[in-house]
């Protein structure tokens, strides 16, 4: 196909008019896009029906993202975006909501564009102070709120109004962002998170988490005591929440169906479910509870979905996310 002079002009402004977007600057676009000095889209492959595989090159990491995306059923017009956290590794061993879930077929027939980054380990989705040695560079607040919604916008045309759902470590991310980006999120999603960082016990967990990877929290927020952990404690900063759709939800660690010997997945995966998901979970419902006395202290509206049983497991937030839903599609306007 021969490009015209008129559609070579166009092409190079929105190349300008995104870079703007993202970066505040007017940039000339080399041809290599790693040797961009801001974010792009350098891959897009369809999957299969909805279903879209991007890379995302991010500046403020200095590598390239890659996102799992179910696109909206109706592409004629514009749409809401949702992204979906995975828990600490990141759903890079496949443990991730693609592929513990049924996210494709739920949302498949919806009006919503479902972005799912598959990285991301240990890195509780936000901005650390430190490159470590072992994790790399993590600026994943910047990314998924300064640099991914303009790429998303001119690659799918979305409305700018955004959901966000977290997972076991990614909960209290969710909670985290939609905090320090007012106006970003209009709808969040907590599903089984330790979300207090500010407490001796909080923090152990934090450090825990990230050393399952091989990182150092240090390297996150500074050292236990700095400032910085407070200012990511969602339990302190509850009332910044007032006016974003909010649903919290955890288990007790009590056996429920999922840990029946008729379980759809076995009766191995069930007695995992129960010896390892259950005394996790019951140390998360201690947690969630703070955080919904927390909430309800502030005076934010919020939906509490505790339920009397439930282990730390990906069916059970296969089952929250159906629940919430019709209250975090409501509120970005799916």
């Amino acid at each position: 196909m021969v490009r015209t002079l008129g559609t070579s002009i166009r092409s190079a402004a929105r190349a300008i008019a995104l870079a703007v977007a993202v970066t505040g600057t007017i940039v000339v676009s080399p041809t290599v896009a790693h040797a961009a000095p801001w974010s792009s889209i350098t891959g897009v492959r369809h999957l299969g029906g909805q279903q879209y595989a991007l890379s995302v090159y991010s500046a403020a990491m200095n590598h390239e993202i890659p996102l799992w995306v179910s696109r909206a059923a109706d592409t004629s017009s514009a749409h809401p975006v949702l992204y979906l956290l995975n828990g600490v590794d990141g759903g890079a061993d496949g443990a991730a909501w693609t592929g513990r879930t049924d996210v494709a077929n739920f949302f498949a027939g919806k009006n919503v564009d479902v972005v799912v980054p598959l990285t991301g380990r240990a890195s509780f989705y936000t901005d650390w102070e430190n490159d470590d040695p072992i994790l790399g560079r993590n600026q994943w607040a910047t990314f998924l709120t300064r640099e991914l919604p303009p790429l998303l916008n001119a690659q799918f045309h979305t409305t700018g109004r955004t959901g966000v759902v977290g997972v076991s470590m990614s909960a209290g991310s969710a909670l985290d962002l939609a905090i320090h980006a007012p106006g970003v999120f209009q709808a969040v999603g907590a599903f089984s998170g330790c979300t207090r960082t500010s407490d001796p016990a909080g923090q152990a967990y934090v450090y825990s988490q990230v050393a399952t990877f091989g990182g150092n929290a240090t390297n996150m927020w500074g050292l236990p005591g700095d400032p910085a952990w407070a200012e990511h404690d969602p339990t302190l900063h509850a009332d910044r929440l007032r006016g974003t759709a909010v649903y919290l939800a955890a288990g007790t660690g009590q056996p429920g169906p999922y840990e029946s010997l008729a379980a759809p997945d076995g009766a191995g995966a069930a007695l995992n479910r129960a010896v390892i998901g259950g005394p996790m979970e019951a140390v998360v419902r201690q947690c969630t509870q703070v955080l919904v006395d927390s909430v309800r202290a502030a005076g934010v509206p919020a939906t509490f979905a505790l339920s009397p049983v439930g282990t730390h497991a990906w069916p059970y937030w296969q089952d929250d996310l159906h629940a919430a839903w019709p209250t975090l599609g409501a509120a970005i306007g799916a």
